[in-house]
């Protein structure tokens, strides 16, 4: 529903009245742009102080008729101010503007551009892994899937520099652009670097020959989920029991295991260290599976034992909470 255009539809009505009673009241009685606007506002608003001036014959069919359109412009709107109520507007531009306060205060969270298919899913998985989410869409039947779900949002275009500062663009830890278009997603990049050029960004690319320019708009991460569905579907074919067990320890929430990421520190008794020795520092903590080291904001995974770790470095670890607290405090 439209209210900014009804609200403003009804105001331009009332003025428009306003001024034809003024106008009418100066050239039929003659009289001064004061006592004619007086009068007329006295009329519409069916105050009834009484005439300024004794009227003629002709003014008083004109009052008649602003007292008719005046009544009718004023049951118009309130017929509206009570829709509005009714449909809750009111209560609802209060509780964006607690969402957008909400949003202001928040800090390393994480935005998702799209709420289709792909986004809600994103979305669901950030939450779970206790990562403060916020939504951009600009369909309105998929925000209202969000407010259930008790997601904090912004409805416009992702792309937009205006839109991504209201979602804390400049605070955010990373950016998932899962929007339907290819092209799209390339924008939302374009702009997501520009507005901050250290934020983690995630693109979702449908076509093969669009990676290489969302790596060139600033895309950290490439996803093709066409591709990952196409490769999951054959790996359940061909290793079930692996799929079953990486399912199980990525997401089950019935075991007390889980595989994470830790950043090794500069100062950390790991750096010098190859992966087999990491590992036996590491007996009782976390099992280290492999080291990625970073070039050029490319990921190597490197698995061999005689792998040197270095500051900077990523470890893919896997065990329980308390190991992987322990591990970390080593890192």
């Amino acid at each position: 529903m439209d209210w900014e255009g009804r609200i403003l539809k009804t105001v331009g009505l009332v003025l428009l009245i306003a001024a034809a009673g003024v106008a009418g009241l100066m050239v039929i009685e003659g009289w001064s742009f004061v006592d004619a606007l007086y009068m007329t506002v006295i009329t519409i608003s069916t105050v009834g102080f009484g005439e300024v001036h004794p009227l003629s014959e002709g003014g008083k069919l004109l009052v008649i008729i602003l007292i008719i359109f005046g009544v009718g412009a004023y049951i118009y709107i309130i017929s509206i101010v009570a829709e509005y109520l009714v449909a809750g507007a009111l209560i609802g531009g209060i509780g964006r503007r607690k969402m957008k306060k909400q949003i202001e205060e928040l800090d390393r969270h994480c935005i998702v551009c799209g709420y289709g298919r792909v986004g809600s899913e994103v979305a669901i998985e950030l939450k779970n892994g206790g990562v403060e989410v916020v939504v951009i869409e600009k369909d309105p039947e998929r925000l209202k899937l969000c407010a259930a779900r008790g997601y904090l949002y912004v409805e416009g275009d992702a792309s937009s520099d205006e839109v991504l500062v209201e979602a804390g663009v400049h605070r955010a830890r990373g950016l998932v652009s899962a929007v339907d278009s290819d092209a799209a997603n390339v924008y939302v990049t374009l702009s997501t670097k520009s507005l901050n050029k250290d934020i983690f960004v995630v693109a979702r690319s449908e076509r093969a020959d669009s990676e290489k320019k969302l790596r060139a708009a600033g895309a950290d991460r490439v996803i093709s989920p066409s591709g990952i569905g196409g490769r999951r579907l054959a790996s359940q074919l061909l290793k079930p029991a692996v799929l079953e067990f990486l399912d199980v320890v990525m997401h089950s929430a019935d075991i007390e295991i889980f595989m994470e990421e830790v950043k090794v520190k500069q100062s950390s008794v790991f750096v010098g260290m190859t992966l087999v020795e990491a590992k036996k520092k590491c007996l009782e903590d976390a099992n280290i599976l492999a080291v990625l080291k970073v070039d050029g904001g490319n990921m190597d995974v490197e698995l061999s034992a005689d792998t040197r770790i270095e500051g900077g470095d990523m470890l893919i670890v896997i065990g329980t909470r308390a190991q992987l607290r322990s591990l970390e405090g080593l890192a």
